[in-house]
């Protein structure tokens, strides 16, 4: 059973950065991938980035430019930094996972039905 936590969510005011991290553990195949997504009040879920276990990436339009996805293997854990954050930004932050496939196969990779596994979630606030 994949497990993933979240943390480094905060305040910060527009024009700032943070950087998120999940602790992931669990994965039974080497084939996987993560991502992180997010949902403001009111608002549907959406995908902001997404990486596989062959090093692809990929990201929404609105956070392009601005975000940067990684992983770091040995300590199995995802990051998400976030720079020249803007108020539209502010939403509760999840961290998801799937196993047995990469995004190069995935035609929807940003379709939250798409992952089996999700992180409690971590608040991001920015303000103007």
């Amino acid at each position: 059973q994949v497990q993933l936590v979240e943390s480094g969510g905060g305040s910060v005011q527009a024009g700032g950065s943070l950087r998120l991290s999940c602790a992931a553990s669990g994965f039974t195949s080497s084939s996987y991938y993560m991502a992180w997504f997010r949902q403001a009040p009111g608002k549907e879920r959406e995908g902001v980035a997404a990486i596989d276990s062959d090093g692809m990436t990929k990201y929404a339009d609105s956070v392009k430019g601005r975000f940067t996805i990684s992983e770091d293997n040995a300590k199995n854990t995802l990051y998400l930094q976030m720079n020249s954050l803007k108020p539209g930004d502010t939403a509760m932050y999840y961290c998801a996972a799937g196993e047995w496939e990469t995004l190069a196969t995935m035609i929807h990779p940003f379709r939250p039905e798409g992952f089996s596994y999700w992180g409690q979630g971590t608040q991001v606030t920015v303000s103007s």
